[in-house]
């Protein structure tokens, strides 16, 4: 997906609810590469995240709190909640995020000035 979005530098994306055939559980893989962060900030009307890192470390702000990430880390974020992930300069962030699929539930965030950098 982040190819198909112009972000294929710096960011994998992948979304396998339909090759699983799952009917209301979202599960996506994501890879941001060293030094990196998502090229969006977002949020949910209705689903409930929940984001686990498989190997790397970094940083994920919600709202307005920034969370240290490590492998086997596990964060809960609420629908409202506007998060993003940054990558530490070592190694490629990698995760898994799980919740609930609602159509059209994501909503892209203004993110000038998110980070306050």
């Amino acid at each position: 997906m982040a190819a198909e979005h112009g972000m294929s530098e710096f960011h994998e994306a992948r979304f396998a609810r339909g090759d699983l055939a799952a009917e209301r559980t979202g599960l996506a893989y994501h890879v941001l590469r060293p030094g990196k962060r998502q090229p969006f900030v977002h949020r949910h009307k209705e689903a409930e995240e929940i984001v686990v890192v498989l190997s790397g470390s970094g940083r994920m702000k919600v709202d307005d709190e920034i969370l240290e990430l490590e492998p086997m880390d596990a964060v809960r974020v609420s629908p409202d909640a506007a998060r993003a992930l940054e990558a530490g300069d070592g190694a490629p962030l990698e995760i898994l995020v799980f919740g609930p699929h609602h159509e059209q539930d994501a909503e892209m965030v203004d993110d000038s000035g998110f980070w306050g950098d």
